[in-house]
């Protein structure tokens, strides 16, 4: 069972891994426990250039991700899906009518 600590921000709430907190950075298996997700498919959005921002640090070049960047990405991601964001939501908008085709004679 993973234990999730309550972390305050300006908006909601925001929940992190205890082993993330007071961490700037995450290599790629622990920002794929962060993320809920496989590494396997960091490695692939990464090679596709999806996914949350990540870069190269060290000497040996290791793939990193920054917390506040991986919260950022998140955040936009749901502001992205209609079921989070009700103004993209197709149901709630207000019908739309055709224009009036001109008559031909």
């Amino acid at each position: 069972m993973s234990v999730v600590d309550p972390i305050p921000s300006a908006g909601a709430p925001e929940f992190r891994h205890r082993s993330t907190v007071g961490r700037a950075f995450l290599g790629v298996h622990d920002t794929a426990a962060y993320l809920g997700i496989s590494p396997k498919t960091l490695y692939v959005w990464r090679h596709r250039r999806q996914g949350p921002p990540s870069f190269r640090m060290g000497a040996r070049g290791r793939v990193t991700y920054r917390v506040d960047a991986l919260d950022t990405w998140i955040r936009e991601q749901e502001q992205a899906d209609s079921r989070s964001n009700p103004d993209l939501n197709p149901v709630s908008a207000a019908p739309k009518r055709r224009p009036a085709c001109p008559a031909t004679i």
